[in-house]
């Protein structure tokens, strides 16, 4: 949780610092409703706290980017041990241990628990549901306590897991899972029509109190315009230098389905991967036991409609990414009896867990505080830091950045044109710079009044479409006023605008240059 202040608000962070505001201000909202809202209430309760202890301890000052991403960094911690907790139960302590371990240090599973995003409430809520519904078949089939507390516990959990992200299909990783031991006569695990019933009435419940806003109107609103993609803000997404529509209904028309293997090929430390690949064929072994079903049920119903989808972003991962520890945990435990089969020292297994918690927490200290720019070699010798998932993996950490030095540079009256206007105002102002204006750089109307000393700021990871071909232009003709860098490359070149560039700028606008 050290230094959660270090990069600036992205777009849709701050979209949830405003709605926390108007929270405060005005009481429950549907603004932001096309999400659930029990992240935003936390981050509520974490802003006004954030407040009473800077107020109590001057010398502490929470920033507020930090009070915002601290619910999600805290969910996010406390996922390694329920992820220890569900793995135990499926295969045992010492894979649930080495599963855990893996989750804590891993560069990029720290990166996504340290956005104000809903994902990793998504996965907390997941695995603590599951790890009451794994509980419920253990308590059931041995006869040593009553499994209906579980059960409903289970049923809380998934409610509180959909009230965090409307993704109600994985609830069907646990009930395929529990479907596959109804055909056994043996199975003691049986909920019966009643009870299931019970289980989604309690389900209901704790959706709704987790979800009040959904009561209001205004959130449906919001949320058909989300689901007729009507609140799609950037027009593409940039993928291994490639722009792609970023459309969940483009199918496979979109950003392509090898996106999240990708991901998993260049992002994933590379003992880690090493440890997956000998651990993949051993994970579907009946050796293994019956949890290997759950394994292969959660690959499933992610990987399968996640690739397919036209629209997608590295973060969605955060549900999948357990996967991976877990059967990478699988090869370590197989090297392990491999060791004590040639009967090898058995203090060589310790060595060997701090070792693998020592190489790949110190590749996390080195990503830190950028962790989601962490590319493993093979990824940093194909492209570079940066390249593959630019959106996601600078996510506007450098805005803050960008907007105190334009505030600095900048002439009484002029203007920003940037892709995330309301961010670099957000930041222009709070560097007590009130006088300036804010366009989109997606809009040809107002690139063509922009003026000598105006500033454009262009963020890497903010390529689209629609900003295409002025992007490349400033890149590759005109010479920046500053570099911003973030873990060793660049993440914004600050261009000021003279006539030279006014023009050329004017030129592209005439030609099939689109805007929002």
């Amino acid at each position: 949780m050290w230094n959660l202040g270090a990069e600036s608000l992205s777009e849709d962070e701050l979209n949830k610092l405003q709605t926390v505001q108007e929270y405060r201000a005005d009481g429950l909202s549907g603004r932001n409703g096309e999400h659930p809202f029990l992240m935003k209430g936390m981050q509520t309760m974490s802003v006004i706290g954030s407040e009473k202890l800077n107020g109590w301890l001057p010398e502490l000052q929470i920033s507020g980017e930090a009070a915002l991403r601290f619910p999600t960094a805290l969910f996010g911690a406390f996922s390694a041990l329920l992820l220890y907790f569900l793995v135990n139960e499926l295969f045992g302590s010492f894979i649930g241990l080495i599963s855990a371990m893996l989750y804590a240090v891993d560069p990029n599973a720290i990166g996504f628990d340290r956005i104000a995003k809903e994902d990793s409430f998504l996965l907390f809520f997941f695995l603590l549901a599951n790890v009451f519904w794994m509980r419920s078949q253990s308590v059931a089939e041995t006869g040593k306590g009553n499994p209906v507390i579980y059960y409903f516990a289970a049923a809380a959990a998934f409610g509180a897991m959909v009230a965090s992200k409307y993704l109600p299909h994985l609830i069907g990783i646990s009930a395929a899972y529990y479907n596959i031991f109804q055909t056994i006569p043996a199975t003691k695990w049986r909920l019966g029509k009643l009870r299931w019933l019970a289980f989604f009435g309690v389900m209901a419940v704790a959706f709704i109190i987790c979800n009040p806003t959904l009561l209001v109107p205004e959130t449906w609103r919001q949320m058909i315009q989300f689901l007729t993609e009507k609140r799609i803000g950037h027009d593409a997404y940039e993928f291994m230098g490639h722009l792609y529509p970023n459309q969940m209904t483009k199918w496979l028309s979109g950003v392509p389905w090898t996106f999240y293997f990708v991901f998993i090929f260049v992002k994933t430390p590379l003992v880690t991967l090493i440890l997956f690949l000998i651990g993949l064929p051993l994970a579907f072994n009946k050796k293994l036991g019956d949890g290997r079903y759950f394994l292969f049920f959660w690959m499933l119903f992610w990987f399968l409609p996640f690739a397919v989808l036209g629209g997608k972003f590295t973060r969605y991962y955060t549900v999948a990414q357990p996967v991976i520890f877990i059967v990478a945990a699988v090869g370590f435990v197989y090297i392990t009896e491999w060791l004590k089969s040639i009967k090898y020292s058995p203090a060589a297994i310790p060595i060997l867990i701090l070792g693998l918690l020592i190489w790949i927490g110190s590749l996390s200290l080195a990503a830190s505080p950028h962790f989601r720019l962490f590319t493993n070699s093979t990824g940093i010798a194909y492209m570079g830091k940066g390249s593959f998932f630019p959106h996601d993996e600078f996510y506007d950490m450098s805005t803050r950045d960008a907007a105190v030095k334009i505030a600095a540079l900048a002439q009484p009256g002029a203007s920003i044109a940037s892709e995330t206007p309301y961010v670099f105002q957000h930041y222009v102002e709070m560097a007590g710079r009130s006088d300036i204006a804010f366009v989109s750089l997606s809009d040809k109307n107002a690139l063509a009044n922009l003026k000598a000393g105006d500033f454009i700021p262009i963020a890497e990871g903010r390529r689209y479409f629609s900003n295409d071909e002025v992007t490349q232009y400033l890149k590759k003709s005109a010479v920046p006023v500053a570099e911003i860098k973030a873990g060793g490359v660049i993440s914004v070149r600050i261009y000021q605008i003279d006539e030279d560039i006014s023009q050329e700028i004017r030129s592209i606008n005439n030609g099939p240059f689109s805007s929002k």
